[in-house]
């Protein structure tokens, strides 16, 4: 599946544009369409807090043990896992780190969207191509 990369707001402009993937996501009878953003420099997909409320989940401090770095470094997460909807694609478990922050956007990266897909980026292009990962 090849995209074009995108922008969040009509007042940007192609400089401003992004490899943003929309998805569903599934969790306890629940689904939510999103749009995330492969970030090929983060470590961990990252779920902001309205989406795992969304999701079903409950909130709980005593699992906040994943530590983030960069500008989230002052924020801690709780793994969460869901069922996620790409395309035409097969179902994917994704995991991600549940952050208690609005301010967040969706981040799919290394642990564990990258060990699914395969991702090659044409930044001159501006498109991207995801495809499950070669067996």
């Amino acid at each position: 599946m090849r995209l074009k990369y995108s922008t969040t707001s009509p007042t940007q402009n192609e400089f401003d544009s992004l490899p943003r993937l929309p998805l569903s996501l599934h969790g306890e009878d629940r689904r939510v369409e999103a749009v995330g953003l492969v970030d090929s420099g983060a470590t961990v997909n990252v779920l902001p807090y309205e989406l795992g409320l969304q999701l079903g989940g409950i909130w709980d401090d005593r699992k906040a043990i994943i530590q983030l770095a960069g500008n989230l470094g002052d924020r801690l997460a709780m793994p969460f896992a869901t069922i996620a909807h790409i395309g035409e694609f097969p179902p994917t478990e994704l995991i991600f780190a549940w952050v208690e922050s609005q301010n967040v956007p969706l981040i799919l990266r290394e642990t564990n969207f990258f060990l699914q897909f395969d991702v090659c980026f044409y930044r001159s292009k501006l498109e991207f191509e995801v495809k499950p990962k070669s067996s």
